[in-house]
């Protein structure tokens, strides 16, 4: 295999979402065991945009946006300036820090493209990486794509909630030993932790100390459970100088199919992806672009609804699983659970593709966050309440039925 080949196939999108579809099974007739187990097929790989539509208003934007016509569709690569300024408001008075719409804020197609840009304007063949296990599946990848090199960073999560977090000591390692970009979501994905408020001081410190320029994700920071609190870096009195934040309205919004991201912090980066963006993909869709003039402008009690509706799937399944014997930890944030399974016949990945064929599951396995956590499935709760129960105790059925 060429240089170039390992390159990509270290990419492996055959678990992304949508991907499983063109999985051959034919090598699992010899394993399987039992019959179809029926139900409504339930795909835990995303959100479920039927049971939890977009924002209100979210559709009118997108067609004011079309009849606006070349102006709305060729906007600056970096986003049209008027959405940039109401977006760049919105997004301070969230964080509690000023963001500059001018030169600190980046339109993107979807967060996963601000991740490319991010990633693509710090990495380089040799960088030092952070990384912290597990965390989103194409934080490795990227940084295996442009030719870094991951120094890789526990992160607790079955322990109790005053206990959960990144290993400060393997962090405060990682850095000495000359990491100089840290890339981590929080809450982290898969596992629901919200990283709490003396770790984000801690990293900003030691990002500060060390010079590492850091990369967050904070996709899901809007959907928090139980009055959970949430600490933002660029906020920290102390803070690392090359600082990028992610955002968006694709999650908790179910804004998804709009391929909407945004990037803030630090001007010379935001200059660096504005520059990659122009030879990726030129501009976030430009009728698109005017979907984002509803975020953070939801009606009055849009969002304690949304939040509540997932806390009340999320106890739902964290029961069904824990009550089945499967370590679970309990989501901060987001709409992940990241369910441990028991020693199985076949290999977790083998299980996972049995799971979709014999009970009409979709899930994500672990091994794409993690080398150390194969055993474990994740699964997006953003679905239709019923359907998510269902499915969750044909999980536990399956399991049942390999289990070794």
């Amino acid at each position: 295999m060429s240089s170039l080949d390992a390159k990509f196939a270290r990419l492996g999108a055959d678990n992304a979402p949508g991907q499983e579809v063109r999985q051959n099974a034919d090598d699992l007739k010899s394993v399987m065991r039992g019959d179809i187990l029926p139900g409504m097929p339930v795909d835990f790989s995303h959100g479920d945009v039927d049971a939890f539509e977009p924002t209100p208003g979210a559709r009118a934007a997108w067609e004011a946006g079309f009849e606006e016509g070349g102006a709305q569709a060729y906007t600056e690569y970096r986003g049209a300036a008027a959405i940039r300024q109401d977006v760049a408001a919105s997004l301070a008075a969230f964080t509690g820090a000023p963001v500059d719409p001018v030169d600190e804020l980046i339109i993107t197609p979807g967060t996963q493209g601000a991740l490319f840009l991010a990633l693509g304007a710090v990495v380089d063949r040799g960088t030092k990486v952070a990384i912290m296990e597990p965390d989103y599946f194409a934080n490795r990848k990227l940084v295996a794509f442009f030719g870094g090199e991951i120094m890789p960073v526990a992160l607790h999560y079955h322990e109790d909630a005053s206990r959960r977090g990144p290993d400060l000591g393997q962090l405060e390692a990682a850095f000495k030993a000359g990491a100089e970009v840290l890339v981590f979501s929080t809450p982290n994905n898969p596992t629901g932790v919200v990283t709490p408020e003396d770790a984000i001081t801690e990293i900003a410190r030691l990002a500060a100390e060390h010079n590492v320029t850091v990369i967050v994700d904070q996709l899901y920071s809007r959907l928090r459970y139980s009055g959970e609190s949430y600490t933002h870096m660029r906020a920290c009195a102390k803070r690392p100088e090359n600082l990028i934040t992610i955002m968006g309205p694709s999650k908790t919004e179910s804004l998804s199919g709009f391929r909407l991201g945004v990037a803030f912090g630090s001007a010379s980066l935001i200059d660096r992806m504005e520059k990659l963006q122009a030879i990726v993909s030129l501009r976030a869709a430009g009728y698109s672009q005017a979907a984002l003039k509803t975020w953070f402008h939801e009606p009055e009690g849009w969002m304690d609804t949304r939040i509540a509706q997932h806390e009340a799937i999320r106890d739902d399944l964290l029961k069904i699983f824990r009550d089945a014997g499967f370590p679970t930890a309990s989501p901060q944030a987001g709409s992940y659970l990241f369910p441990e399974l028991p020693e199985l016949v076949v290999s977790p990945e083998d299980f996972v593709r049995l799971l979709r064929l014999q009970a009409g599951v979709t899930v994500t396995p672990g091994s794409e966050f993690s080398p150390h956590t194969r055993s474990s499935v994740r699964l997006n709760f953003s679905q239709d309440h019923a359907a998510s129960v269902a499915a969750a105790h044909r999980i536990v059925e399956m399991v049942e039925r390999y289990r070794a």
